[in-house]
């Protein structure tokens, strides 16, 4: 079985340490989560020289996001061009990178971790909901574009999460309310993102591309 080489953005944070750690306790997987040191996604100058040194992934995640909510007006201009660089221009620059490698030998797996909010939104989040609402638009693109190099391209969208992250946006008494509100009762493990993730990019899945799969217990049934 050819090993198969993966790239994961991000892969420090609550999702993205699952991530890793669940595609590198699979068969075949060797995952590579770089720092920021190494390739900081808000620099696009910092993506291209990492690109140059190596772009031989077969399957590349996109995990790497920031989400900040604010009212409208709160929203400085520097913090646009910070959300816009890191979760949307940032994935399309590192599968613009790393495509060429996938057409050669005719296989590819692309996953853009994007979000519920990038379904439906709610206050607070326009920027967020912008950007990933931009990714899922990508991801079907590229699908099209890509599926006759047999390259599946793919969103998942979490809904709330057990993160630091969600802990610091959100406060206890908000958890609860949201919690009654999921028909799971419950947020989801970072765990069970990873899993999912790692289906979307095993040769299980062979036919799904084009797709923004919700994993979010229910909550925006």
């Amino acid at each position: 079985m050819k090993i198969k080489k993966i790239l994961v953005t991000g892969g420090t944070g609550g999702i993205g340490s699952s991530i890793v750690a669940c595609l590198s306790a699979q068969p075949g997987f060797v995952v590579h989560a770089p720092s920021r040191s190494e390739l900081d996604l808000g620099l696009q100058e910092s993506i291209k020289e990492y690109f140059s040194r190596s772009s031989d992934y077969d399957i590349v995640i996109n995990n790497a996001g920031i989400n900040t909510p604010q009212n409208i007006e709160q929203i400085e201009t520097e913090q646009i061009e910070t959300a816009l660089n890191i979760n949307l221009v940032a994935p399309l620059l590192v599968i613009k990178y790393c495509v060429p490698h996938m057409k050669r030998q005719g296989f590819g797996r692309i996953v853009n971790v994007s979000s519920i909010w990038g379904i439906r939104s709610k206050e607070r989040r326009t920027l967020y909901s912008a950007t990933k609402f931009g990714l899922n638009g990508m991801t079907r693109s590229l699908a099209r574009e890509l599926g006759p190099f047999n390259i599946l391209v793919n969103s998942i969208c979490p809904g709330y999460v057990d993160t630091a992250l969600t802990r610091k946006n959100v406060t206890p008494k908000e958890q609860e309310k949201i919690r009654q509100e999921i028909p799971l009762r419950r947020f989801a493990e970072p765990r069970e993102i990873a899993e999912s993730i790692a289906f979307l990019v095993s040769e299980r899945n062979s036919y799904m591309t084009g797709q923004t799969l919700i994993v979010d217990g229910g909550f925006i049934a």
